[in-house]
């Protein structure tokens, strides 16, 4: 089992940032996850991966893949309270499934 989440590379967020967006998209997409994965995830140790996008139609496409695959997912968008203009797409998660299924979503990209 596995989570991916990918961010932007082209906004420039700081590490606090980035790091809050990630978050929001780990918990956006494990509460769109079914019980029973959900479990599973967390009896393996919740293995996540933190992996780069160029940009927003990026995201949009991974998105879009991972919906074909079955995969839990959310897009997170920026609220504008520091950064960034509110709506910013920032991250995905991809995930939590099956490591293989996630792979073949986001097994291309590079660890951020």
């Amino acid at each position: 089992m596995k989570q991916a989440i990918v961010v932007r590379t082209d906004l420039g967020m700081g590490t606090g940032k980035l790091a809050a967006q990630v978050a929001h998209a780990s918990l956006s997409a494990y509460e769109d996850t079914g019980a029973k994965t959900r479990k599973a995830w967390k009896g393996e140790g919740q293995k996540k991966v933190v992996l780069k996008a160029a940009g927003e139609s990026q995201i949009f496409e991974l998105a879009d893949r991972a919906e074909r695959e079955g995969l839990p997912n959310a897009v997170v968008r920026d609220a504008g309270h520091t950064q960034l203009d509110p709506g910013t797409v920032t991250t995905l998660a991809v995930g939590p499934g099956e490591e293989s299924i996630v792979d073949k979503v986001t097994g291309d990209l590079s660890l951020y």
